[in-house]
């Protein structure tokens, strides 16, 4: 097998992590592999201005290796090479054509070229051997682990997973006092509530240290009153909140390498969060909790995560079957966790768990639905997020049953790839965009999770599978993995829309596909990783 990824495609990452050294939140130098060609866009910070370019301008290489702090392309010519030698520079050594612009600099040297953010130029650099630079960053490849008897296409992709998780971790740096990662370099840049837990679970089969730090970095954004953000960076923070799932990476984590002194700091802070969840989510006062709603309609609920789903579309308060399954499974947790409160919390898990079988269970869809709490009605908008509560085991058998087989109803969720955001049957809802139909990888692994729970072991598995082989099927076709993919197979994900179209085609970062996206890396590893879904 290639030592390094070998995949060469548009979209994929580049930048300084904090795996080997201090990062640089607002200067730090982020590169993205142009959709044409053997190039490179040295991304601007301020995104209103133009990219630097790097182009090859070699013979056409025999191979090429794309990692994501490095990268070489052989030639009968030779070998041309680039490396980030910091969190601000990329050294040049070989065939490059440099087309700069005005929010960077450059020099050069008789044998290398070195480009950074105009103000952040390290010309020591230049007497580097790029060689010997490259041997450094690819030392955590080098011992990157991939799990025994995969195939090739799995070792492959495993390893671009692993390249691409490097390149999304963070420094301590300002609020942020711990290591930490984010979905992708750029456009996001910043932490994730959600995202920093699922990356999480991919790292702590390597560095559990390092997972245990990405879920503590989320900890450090933790307000006065209790909230956990939504996101954050070293010097601020978004003043909603998001999944709560922070309990699952604290227990998978712990099982990897125990660290009950880790736990115990974590769970009192955890305890004032779902505090903090139940005293303002829950609009009605009826029991169970509402994500925030607002007039975007492109994004009526990034507080959910699941942000353009037409569970939102009518901008009301809805009890969530994802909200209360998440919450309820960190109720669960927190009594495991605090013994002298597991009656308080399992009071909670059990009342959250009652409420979501009274309240959201539709006879009508078979499945859990949100509930309108202003016009006191179930919807019928049939969801992804209406397996939910399987994970944290509200349904009872037979709703389980009911669900699972939705799972292989091709009218419904039975779509050639699992599992549709939407139900196939909604089609007055449904495009390729998001949440309304694309199939997500953390839904998938979370549904499985649900699923086992209940001992539908081969199901979760054949979704697990189908989830694998289609995301090494476009990482090895395009070099990336991508955040969503089509639920029918139709489209490639690159084409797929994202929250719509900019008014006259206007280029905007958020309303393109996303490439090098964090979870669906880390969780293909967590999948992976797992004996009973190879």
């Amino acid at each position: 097998m290639n030592s390094f990824p070998n995949v060469w495609g548009g979209g994929q990452l580049l930048a300084f992590s904090g795996i080997d050294g201090q990062t640089d939140f607002k200067n730090g130098l982020t590169i993205r592999t142009a959709m044409q060609g053997y190039a490179l866009e040295l991304k601007d910070r301020d995104m209103a201005r133009p990219d630097a370019i790097v182009r090859y301008t070699g013979p056409e290489p025999d191979r090429v290796e794309l990692t994501g702090d490095f990268f070489r392309f052989y030639s009968p010519s030779g070998v041309s090479s680039g490396v980030i030698a910091d969190a601000w520079n990329l050294l040049l050594s070989g065939s490059f054509q440099l087309d700069l612009a005005p929010g960077f600099e450059s020099a050069s040297s008789a044998d290398c070229i070195l480009i950074a953010p105009k103000g952040f130029l390290r010309r020591e650099w230049l007497g580097s051997d790029p060689d010997s630079l490259i041997s450094k960053r690819a030392d955590f490849l080098a011992h990157a682990p991939i799990p025994q008897g995969v195939s090739e296409d799995s070792a492959r992709t495993a390893l671009k997973a692993w390249s691409q998780i490097k390149t999304q971790v963070y420094a301590p740096e300002g609020q942020i006092h711990s290591r930490w990662s984010t979905p992708d370099r750029w456009p996001h840049r910043k932490m994730w509530l959600w995202d920093s837990v699922f990356h999480s679970l991919g790292m702590r089969h390597y560095d559990p240290r390092l997972a245990r730090e990405m879920v503590s970095a989320m900890f450090d954004l933790q307000q006065p009153s209790g909230l956990i953000p939504h996101s954050g960076d070293p010097f601020g923070y978004h003043d909603c909140t998001q999944p709560p799932v922070l309990s699952l990476a604290m227990k998978l984590i712990h099982e990897t390498e125990p660290a009950p002194e880790w736990i115990a700091e974590l769970a009192p802070k955890l305890e004032r969060f779902l505090e903090w969840i139940m005293a303002n989510r829950d609009s009605d006062g009826a029991g169970l909790v509402e994500w925030q709603i607002t007039a975007d309609k492109n994004c009526r609920s990034g507080e959910s995560g699941m942000d353009n789903s037409p569970r939102f579309d009518g901008a009301i308060q809805l009890d969530a079957p994802d909200f209360n399954a998440f919450l309820a499974f960190e109720c669960e947790s927190l009594a495991q966790f605090i013994p002298g409160r597991r009656d308080y919390w399992m009071a909670h898990y059990d009342r959250l768990c009652r409420l979501m079988r009274e309240r959201l269970w539709s006879d009508k869809c078979g499945m859990f639905v949100d509930y309108d709490v202003k016009n006191d009605r179930r919807t019928d908008i049939m969801s992804s997020a209406g397996f939910l509560p399987l994970y944290c085991g509200a349904a009872t058998p037979e709703q389980a049953k009911i669900l699972a087989a939705h799972l292989t109803d091709p009218e419904t969720f039975g779509t050639p790839l699992r599992v549709p955001s939407i139900a196939k049957s909604n089609t007055a809802a449904y495009r390729k965009d998001m949440w309304r139909g694309p199939v997500w990888t953390n839904i998938n692994y979370m549904i499985a999770l649900g699923l086992e729970r209940y001992g539908y072991h081969d199901l979760a598995k054949s979704i697990v599978q189908d989830t694998l082989r289609e995301q090494e099927k476009w990482y090895l076709r395009c070099g990336t993995f991508f955040e969503f993919y089509d639920d029918r197979k139709e489209v490639e994900p690159r084409a797929l829309e994202r929250k719509g179209k900019m008014p006259g085609g206007v280029y905007h970062p958020f309303h393109q596909a996303f490439h090098d996206y964090g979870w669906s890396a880390t969780l293909y590893l967590e999948m992976l990783y797992r004996p009973e879904w190879r």
